[in-house]
């Protein structure tokens, strides 16, 4: 909502000192968020004069037309003697009056204006647009012609209200009453404590039976329904400049008198209105549902097929209006036109004004179906004042018969639906619970009166809440507006005291863990959304038959192209890397953790739920039964370099042993020694695939794959050459742990290591003489790695060379040579059983 401070002063009577800025800190103090200040005019200076177009000379020879005027501007320039222009506009002729913008003067945009030759011709200032003026369109496509009776000479500054300051307001949806001026000069009025003239405090008149007939079928969607007719128009009357300014300072854009003064009444009460050629409406006016299929165009001139669930306007023709969102085409307000015999203006006499009040929910779900946002609509489905319909009308009356020469005539329509008066019961000690602030009962009345509230009572008060507040409707509604008006600032900072609780259970800290440790290895942390494509599972070369096909898809997917529930974590980092990628993040290194899901097939439909009580044990398990496996994962993808070079040495690219060694990362953190087998699965590089494998109850089970992407995957994404991934499932590797984890105990005595090559065949997986060894070794050995593998004529063909470093430590004594040699051989020994190892030299 956009408000002009000038405007605003006409209901409150702030001091002249008062700025925008002012009003701002003081209704950001209610709790309304006023995002912007705009000053209007504070880059304008003058000349800037009315002036009479006293001759036009056509210049020819130039690509464009171009006129050569002479204007009167009075004693303006100084002389008195017609001001030469050059000017390019069409829509003016001799006699019009204009806005003239003499030498001297600068223009929105630091444009200085001064004597220039242009075209042939000296031209001694400008002929103005609105555009140029900072005005906004409205609607001639070209320079202001202003109205015959506009006076030569005076300063048009100050006659098109070009210096002022407008408020932007973002109207949160439960404060809908300030979608007005009236709603907006309540709460300043409050802020300031200042009395406020109510511009809906108008005489008038009862409904009777001369009014204009109208036939509402449908009262719940309408309670409301205002009728007034105005005869005897002026085509010939136009939208006085002061109101069409106050319209463009607003946000609209000005149209016709009739659609002008609607429009001003809509800004200024926040009731919406619509006005009616009354020669092109035939029969009543009625208000009903749509017949599905009806057919209706609108004044945007879209053609729309109406819903059996949308609210019409009717007449003996049929839908004239979508009620409450846009008016008809069919009985639109004509637009004045010449008659081509007498010249005179012929357009819209005899007009029917609506004021109405809709159901919110109706109006807000029409607008939505037919994507039709309109400033009506807005305000609707927020929530208007019915009281005001009456009000609303009677204005838009007022300046239509004082504009355009019109007749009230005095027939008025109104009918209405019963309703009593909305109460709350609310101890008077309410506010001061909630806010853990002592407010009083004096305080907390007078509050709720400045809302708009009747209260009576003493220490249980009953609140009548206000017609244009549909947002009030419990005791903690009321509370709040006390807390606002007194000051949010006032209130104490109280840190709340939690309860006693056991912390966070062993699966939370685990990944806790796991993210400290990742973040510590080097990754960052890229949080992404839960959603997925196929297309997506088709680029990483997924089989049709792969579990990670049995997605979940939503009903209501916030894209198209994204509708499933993720199955994996790899494609959201592999997007994450290459949109880092593409913005110069060469060297990348990401993870994240979250549940991916899985549909078995098994769900079972979920069960409505009622909320008057607590749901059942059973009831929460069928909801639980209702959901798919939801597992949760870690995952890393890794790209550029993993070491940078610099006076220090050489760096190294990151590859398959990086993304291996965060799955490492990872099981270390659950207190679980990973197994590394060769594997193939999609979309790792067949060749430089790992299985991640830990040992469950005696048993090896899968818990992740890690490597280098498959070329085509890389290709297919466009990512980084040799890019890599790991993904490994956190709930299994819970699953392969033993106990609790222990922290390492550090013993006091050395370390004996004895390093081993040991030849295999090279179908022989490292695993597994890994394995074999550490069975071998016992108890005395601490750690094993292996730091070399090595193929070639020196081994035999089909053969390779497997050196690793084993440690042993004893914890109670310093082992001797005998004994670690002895450890090392018993640990041969094994391999040699188990694999057909060969002790290399």
């Amino acid at each position: 909502m956009r408000v002009p401070l000038s405007w605003l002063r006409e209901y409150v009577d702030l001091p002249a000192t008062t700025t925008g800025r002012d009003v701002q800190e003081k209704l950001i103090a209610v709790g309304l968020e006023v995002e912007t200040v705009e000053r209007l005019g504070a880059d304008l200076t003058g000349p800037l004069v009315v002036g009479q177009v006293l001759t036009i000379e056509e210049l020819e020879g130039f690509k464009k037309p171009i006129r050569f005027c002479t204007v009167d501007v009075g004693q303006a320039n100084g002389t008195g003697e017609p001001q030469e222009i050059v000017c390019g506009a069409r829509n003016f002729s001799v006699g019009d009056k204009v806005v003239v913008v003499l030498p001297g003067a600068v223009l929105p945009g630091d444009f200085k204006i001064a004597a220039r030759k242009t075209y042939g011709k000296k031209s001694h200032g400008m002929i103005c647009s609105g555009d140029e003026l900072g005005m906004g369109d409205d609607g001639s496509g070209g320079i202001i012609v202003l109205p015959p009776e506009t006076e030569t000479g005076i300063d048009a500054i100050e006659l098109l209200q070009l210096r002022d300051e407008v408020l932007d307001i973002a109207v949160t949806p439960d404060r809908g009453y300030c979608l007005s001026m009236r709603g907006v000069a309540r709460e300043t009025a409050t802020a300031f404590g200042l009395p406020l003239r109510d511009p809906a405090l108008l005489d008038v008149p009862p409904p009777n039976a001369g009014g204009y007939p109208v036939q509402v079928a449908d009262p719940i969607g309408c309670d409301r329904f205002t009728a007034r007719t105005v005869s005897g128009l002026s085509p010939e009357a136009r939208t006085p400049i002061w109101m069409q300014r106050r319209l463009q300072k607003a946000g609209m854009r000005p149209v016709s008198l009739a659609v002008d003064v609607t429009n001003y009444v809509m800004l200024e009460l926040g009731q919406p209105l619509h006005a009616y050629d009354r020669a092109t409406v035939e029969g009543p006016i009625g208000v009903r549902r749509a017949t599905p299929g009806e057919e209706l165009v609108t004044l945007d001139g879209t053609k729309r097929v109406l819903d059996g669930e949308d609210l019409v306007i009717t007449d003996n023709r049929g839908p004239i209006g979508l009620a409450g969102v846009m008016g008809g085409a069919n009985t639109e307000i004509a637009a004045p036109v010449a008659d081509p015999e007498t010249g005179r203006l012929q357009g819209t006499t005899d007009v029917v004004i609506e004021a109405a009040h809709f159901d919110a929910i109706t109006i807000a779900r029409t607008a939505r179906r037919h994507k039709l946002s309109s400033e009506a609509a807005k305000r609707f489905e927020r929530g208007v004042d019915p009281e005001a319909a009456s009000a609303a009308a009677q204005r838009t009356v007022d300046l239509l018969v004082l504009l355009a020469g019109g007749t009230a005539e005095d027939g008025v329509t109104e009918i209405v639906s019963p309703r009593g008066p909305r109460t709350i019961t609310i101890p008077a000690d309410h506010p001061d619970k909630v806010a853990g602030v002592t407010y009083g009962r004096e305080s907390v009345v007078r509050r709720l009166q400045q809302v708009g509230c009747d209260v009576y009572g003493q220490d249980e008060l009953v609140v009548t809440v206000p017609s244009w507040r549909p947002d009030l409707s419990d005791p903690n509604d009321l509370a709040e507006e006390v807390i606002r008006l007194e000051g949010y600032e006032n209130l104490p900072s109280t840190l709340p005291l939690p309860p006693a609780g056991r912390g966070l259970t062993e699966r939370q800290r685990l990944y806790r863990r796991v993210g400290r440790a990742l973040a510590g290895a080097g990754y960052v942390e890229a949080l992404n959304y839960p959603f997925t494509g196929s297309h997506v599972l088709d680029q990483l070369g997924i089989e049709p038959d792969d579990p990670r096909r049995d997605a979940v898809t939503l009903v209501n997917p916030l894209s198209d192209e994204e509708p499933d529930l993720r199955t994996t974590l790899i494609p959201g980092l592999l997007a994450a890397l290459r949109r880092n990628y593409g913005r110069g993040g060469h060297d990348l290194a990401l993870f994240e953790t979250g549940p991916v899901f899985r549909a078995t097939g098994q769900e079972q439909p979920a069960r409505r739920l009622v909320v008057d009580r607590r749901p059942t044990d059973d009831e929460i398990a069928s909801l639980d039964a209702s959901l798919p496996q939801q597992p949760r994962r870690a995952a890393v993808v890794l790209a550029g370099a993993r070491e940078q070079a610099g006076w220090w040495g050489p760096g190294y690219p990151s590859g398959w042993a990086d993304a291996i060694e965060a799955g490492r990362t990872v099981a270390r953190e659950a207190g679980v020694e990973l197994i590394v087998r060769q594997d193939q699965h999609a979309p790792w590089h067949p060749g430089r695939c790992a299985a991640l494998l830990a040992v469950a109850d005696g048993e090896e089970i899968l818990v992740g794959n890690a490597g280098e992407l498959h070329p085509r995957v890389v290709k297919a994404l466009g990512l980084p050459e040799r890019t890599s991934a790991m993904e490994i499932d956190l709930d299994r590797l819970e699953q392969a742990r033993a106990g609790a984890l222990k922290a390492p105990r550090i013993s006091t005595f050395p370390v004996a290591t004895q390093d081993v090559a040991l030849i295999v065949d090279a179908s022989v997986a490292a695993a597994d003489v890994e394995a074999a060894l550490r069975e071998g070794a016992g108890e005395l050995l601490e750690s094993l790695r292996l730091f070399d593998v090595f193929t070639g004529e020196q081994v035999g063909e089909g053969k390779k060379s497997l050196a690793y470093a084993l440690r042993f430590r004893a914890d109670d004594r310093t082992l001797t040579a005998d004994e670690a040699s002895a450890a090392r051989d018993a640990a041969v020994a094994v391999a040699v059983e188990r694999v057909g190892a060969v002790l290399r030299g």
